[in-house]
């Protein structure tokens, strides 16, 4: 009787470890989101912490293609396409750098930008996405390859921010190092998987 009460209790402290390792770093979803189902979205370009420029393109294309392959959305505008909206409308550009610049220095959310945006991309959302973390590193003696990414979705008509969310992983090797763009292809497969829809 007692040996089945000790297997019980190790049972129960492994589910419980197991059950605390899963999820996502940061995950936080507003109330609203609940009645919050976007059929356009668009991808804005990464913003990259540090000095990773060379993550942008490969983060911008994971981005993209994990939103695709999810088929939640009818038409995905992706920050190249983004990027070719900007230059060819004027009105649109000045509209996203006043709405960037007031998020990124007052973190104030405009609605009236926000909403105008949303019209001239002719999207219900878009999403936010900034490379915290690309590199190689040693972390207690183990050789890393390293992503953290953090992801931030804004309703385009009212600027509410619908859900953000951070999430890292390091990726462990012995002589091959995994490619980058990988393990940013499983740290958005993650994340997306919590994003309202």
């Amino acid at each position: 009787m007692m040996k089945k009460l000790v297997v019980k209790i190790i049972l129960l402290i492994f589910v419980l470890a197991l059950a605390a390792c899963g999820g996502l770093r940061f995950s936080q979803v507003a109330p609203e989101a609940v009645n919050f189902h976007p059929k356009k979205i668009a991808i804005f370009p990464v913003e990259v912490i540090g000095n990773n420029e060379e993550a942008r393109g490969s983060v911008e294309q994971v981005v993209a293609g994990v939103l695709a392959g999810k088929k939640w959305f009818s038409d995905i505008i992706d920050a190249e396409s983004l990027n070719r909206q900007l230059l060819a409308n004027v009105e649109l550009r000045k509209a996203m750098t006043d709405y960037l610049s007031k998020l990124r220095t007052v973190n104030f959310t405009d609605p009236d930008l926000s909403k105008k945006i949303g019209e001239l991309a002719n999207v219900d959302a878009f999403l936010l996405v900034s490379v915290d973390i690309w590199s190689y590193a040693v972390e207690k003696g183990d050789k890393v390859a390293k992503v953290s990414l953090g992801m931030k979705l804004y309703e385009a008509s009212s600027g509410k921010l619908m859900w953000k969310a951070g999430h890292q992983i390091a990726d462990s090797y012995m002589l091959i190092k995994p490619d980058l763009p990988k393990v940013a292809r499983d740290v958005a497969r993650e994340m997306v998987g919590y994003m309202p829809h």
